[in-house]
C-alpha cells in the first residue's frame, strides 16, 4: 500500500489489522431478501470490526485492505476512517470491485449470501504490505478469512505474520473458519500452520473440533499445548478458556439481558482482549474484558455498531462492582 508521508509517525497505531470488508445489504424490517424492496446499506468485515472496536475502546489502530474504486468502496473507507481508524494504507483500485454480502433473518435464522469472488480484497499480495507500517505496531491481528480468499491473500497473510515476528510485533490470530470459502481439509492445513506462528491463538471451541477432527475437549487442550501460543478458546457453554503452559483457566461469561444479534460478538471479544493486553492486564483479565465486550455486542443489531466505547465499558464495570458489593 502506498504510504502517505508522515502518517506513520503522526498516528503510530498500536494495533494493525487487515482483511476484506464488504458492503452489506439487509432487508428493511423482517422480510426475506426475495420479498423485500427496501434494503439497508451497511458494511462488515471481521478485521475492520475489530479495528473499530479497538478505536472505540480508546486505542490507536490501523486497518488496510484493497477496495473497489466504486461507491461501496468509498463508503466503507469513509465510515471506517470516521470511526477513528487509520486507513492510510488502504487502497481503492479499479482492478476489481468491492465485495458484497446480503444477510437476512427469517424465523430467527440468519442466512448470509456472499458476492466476493474476484473482489478487490482478493487481489491482495505480499508486495502490497508496508513493512515500516507493520513494524512500529505492538500487535498485528490476523484472521483465517484472508488466506481463504485467494492464493495471493494466503501468501500476504503469512508474510504479514513473518514481518511482525521479524520486528518483535506480537501476532494475534483468529482462525475465523469460513467453510463457504474453502474445505475443512484445505483450511485445517493452512490455519493450523498459521497458529504455530502466532503469539495468541483465538479459536472457537466448535472451530477446534473441526480443525482437530475430535469432540474430545481433553484432546483439544493437549493439541493446543503443543503450540507456542497462548490459546484463548471462545465458545464454551458458560466460559472462555485460557490455555497457557499446560494449564487451563475458565473465565465466566457475563450474562446478557437480551440477545438481539450474535454477529460480531467474536470480533468484539477480540477487540476487548487485545485492548486488555495493551492496558497491561493479565491474560485472564484481558479475556474477562473481551467477554464483557462480546456480551454488550450481542444486545444490539449489527456487525460493529454495538461495540461500546471505553466510557460505556467503565460504566458497566462500575455497576458490576457495585452489585458484587
Amino acid at each position: 500500500m502506498a504510504a502517505q508521508q508522515g502518517t506513520t509517525q503522526m498516528f503510530q497505531p498500536e494495533i494493525i489489522t487487515f482483511g476484506e470488508t464488504m458492503a452489506l445489504m439487509m432487508p428493511a424490517g423482517s422480510k426475506g431478501i426475495e420479498y423485500s424492496s427496501q434494503f439497508q446499506g451497511l458494511f462488515g468485515g471481521a478485521e475492520s470490526n475489530v479495528a473499530i472496536g479497538v478505536a472505540r475502546l480508546g486505542h490507536r489502530v490501523g486497518w488496510f485492505s484493497r477496495l473497489g474504486k466504486d461507491p461501496f468502496g468509498r463508503m466503507i473507507l469513509k465510515k471506517i476512517r470516521g470511526e477513528g481508524v487509520d486507513v492510510s494504507r488502504a487502497e481503492l483500485t479499479t482492478d476489481a470491485p468491492t465485495g458484497l454480502m446480503l444477510r437476512e433473518v427469517v424465523s430467527g435464522k440468519t442466512s448470509v449470501y456472499y458476492y466476493r469472488k474476484n473482489s478487490a480484497a482478493s487481489t491482495l499480495k505480499p508486495e502490497h504490505l508496508d513493512e515500516d507500517y507493520i513494524k512500529q505496531a505492538k500487535y498485528l491481528h490476523v484472521t483465517g478469512i484472508t488466506p481463504a480468499l485467494s492464493e495471493s491473500c494466503r501468501e500476504a497473510a503469512k508474510e504479514a505474520m513473518r514481518l511482525a515476528r521479524k520486528h518483535g510485533v506480537k501476532v494475534c490470530f483468529d482462525p475465523n473458519l469460513r467453510l463457504k470459502l474453502w474445505s475443512i481439509e484445505e483450511a485445517s492445513d493452512v490455519l493450523l500452520d498459521m497458529a504455530k506462528e502466532a503469539d495468541y491463538f483465538l479459536p472457537g471451541l466448535d472451530e477446534l473440533k473441526l480443525l482437530y477432527q475430535t469432540e474430545s475437549f481433553d484432546e483439544i487442550i493437549q493439541r493446543l499445548g503443543e503450540l507456542n501460543a497462548v490459546s484463548i478458546v471462545k465458545g464454551g457453554d458458560d466460559e472462555t478458556y485460557v490455555v497457557e503452559k499446560g494449564s487451563v483457566t475458565a473465565v465466566p461469561y457475563f450474562k446478557a439481558e437480551q440477545v438481539v444479534d450474535t454477529v460480531g460478538a467474536g470480533d468484539g471479544f477480540c477487540a476487548g482482549f487485545i485492548v486488555g493486553l495493551l492496558k497491561g492486564y493479565s491474560h485472564v483479565e484481558a479475556v474477562r474484558l473481551g467477554n464483557l465486550i462480546g456480551c454488550m455486542v450481542v444486545q444490539m443489531e449489527g456487525d460493529w455498531e454495538g461495540i461500546p466505547t471505553w466510557e460505556q465499558v467503565e460504566a458497566v464495570l462500575n455497576n458490576v462492582k457495585h452489585v458484587e458489593r
